[in-house]
C-alpha cells in the first residue's frame, strides 16, 4: 500500500565527502513504523573519498623488492630498509584521510602518481619509465588495507592508475562505490 499523502517523509543522505554536502536520496516507499525508526537514524555510508598527498618524491621502492634469507635451513622474507621507510611514508600520508567507516563493497580506486618533473619533462606530461604502475600499487593498497580503507584491498573491482611528471608531486586517490 502506498503511503498516504500527508504521512511525513523520511529521508537518507547520502554524503559527498567526509564533512561536505548532504544530498537526500527519494523517500523509501511502504515502511513499517519500526523501519522509518531505523530509516531515521541510519546514515548510508560514505561513497566517495578523493584527496591529495603532497610530498616531495613519492615512494618508487616497490612491494616486489621484498629481500630472502636462508635461517635454519629455511626462507626468512623481509623488508629492506628503504621498503620500511617507503611504507612508514606512505602509511603516515595516508593515515591522515581514512574515511569514518571502511568500504565494505566493490570499489573504483583512481591513483595519480605526480613525480617531481625532471631533465626536459613538462607539467602534466605522462611518465612512461619505472617504476611500474602495478609494482606502485601493491604496496599502496596493502597500506590502505593496514590504515583502514577497506577490510580487504580484493574490494578493488576497477582501478585507474596513471603516473605524470608534476610540478606539484604527490599522490591523488579517489575511492567511490561501485
Amino acid at each position: 500500500m502506498p503511503p498516504l499523502a500527508t504521512e511525513t517523509c523520511i529521508y537518507k543522505y547520502i554524503r559527498i565527502r567526509e564533512g561536505g554536502i548532504k544530498i537526500p536520496l527519494p523517500p523509501p516507499l511502504n515502511l513499517s513504523p519500526r523501519e522509518k525508526l531505523k530509516s531515521k537514524k541510519m546514515e548510508v555510508g560514505i561513497i566517495m573519498t578523493e584527496f591529495f598527498m603532497p610530498m616531495k618524491s613519492p615512494p618508487t621502492v616497490t612491494h616486489q623488492q621484498k629481500q630472502v634469507t636462508v635461517v635454519n635451513d629455511k626462507p626468512v622474507f623481509y623488508e629492506p630498509d628503504e621498503l620500511k621507510a617507503a611504507r612508514a611514508k606512505l602509511m603516515a600520508h595516508l593515515g591522515q584521510h581514512v574515511p569514518a567507516r571502511k568500504y565494505t563493497g566493490a570499489i573504483r580506486l583512481t591513483v595519480k602518481w605526480c613525480f617531481p618533473i625532471t631533465g626536459k619533462h613538462q607539467d602534466g606530461e605522462y611518465k612512461y619509465t619505472r617504476p611500474d604502475t602495478d609494482n606502485l600499487q601493491k604496496l599502496l593498497k596493502d597500506c590502505m588495507t593496514d590504515c583502514g580503507y577497506w577490510k580487504d584491498d580484493a574490494l578493488v573491482a576497477s582501478e585507474i592508475v596513471e603516473k605524470f611528471w608534476a610540478a606539484l608531486p604527490g599522490i591523488y586517490i579517489k575511492i567511490e562505490e561501485v
